[in-house]
């Protein structure tokens, strides 16, 4: 087997055990309209299709780098570390977890494990695999796709946000906001020891 097709075995499990758990979900008690939701999902959608277009052959001007052996196993490494991430995250998240924004019933905010890390590890977990993807790639349409996505998840991210501060108080939020990046972990930005926010 080699490094790109391992790398669609990686994806492949990860999306089939990923919509299997999708019933493993409590009903939405609210959600922002599919208009509001439409741009990040358009975008995201184009992303994951330029990230997995074809690969150009040699010739062609979107190909941009060949990986050595080394780094293209080590690309399906960090791709299967993603995946692993958000399942760790999915699983920390339980029943709160949805695929789209929405509020559940008795929703609460969650601040340990990997939320405590970052406010949307989901999202982070993906945008990792999909960098692996993107250097086994080694194209520009693999750039731009990679590109793409991390704009869609940002967009996610903050419609999320605004939409939790409404269900669940701005002021809890904004607390967690201020000790948890958004999507990469930093050392600098510590939660404080009485903090009660988190997120899904």
């Amino acid at each position: 087997m080699n490094p790109q097709s391992a790398e669609y075995v990686v994806w492949a499990a990860w999306g089939a055990s990923w919509l299997a758990a999708s019933f493993w979900a409590s009903p939405a008690a609210d959600r922002p309209s599919l208009r509001a939701q439409f741009p990040n999902l358009a975008i995201t959608a184009a992303g994951f299709a330029l990230l997995f277009a074809l690969r150009p052959t040699d010739a062609s001007a979107l190909l941009l780098w060949r990986a050595l052996p080394i780094v293209a196993w080590s690309a399906v490494a960090f791709s299967a570390l993603g995946c692993a991430c958000c399942w760790w995250a999915r699983v920390h998240l339980g029943a709160l977890w949805s695929g789209t924004v929405t509020a559940k019933r008795d929703h609460h905010v969650v601040d340990s494990g990997p939320y405590g890390l970052v406010r949307h590890p989901i999202y982070t977990g993906i945008l990792a695999a999909s960098v692996g993807q993107a250097v086994l790639a080694g194209s520009l349409n693999g750039l731009a796709g990679l590109a793409l996505l991390t704009f869609g998840f940002v967009l996610k991210a903050r419609l999320e946000e605004r939409f939790l501060k409404s269900a669940l108080g701005a002021a809890v939020y904004n607390a967690y906001a201020a000790h948890t990046p958004m999507l990469l972990p930093s050392p600098w930005r510590r939660r404080g020891a009485h903090a009660q926010d988190g997120e899904r």
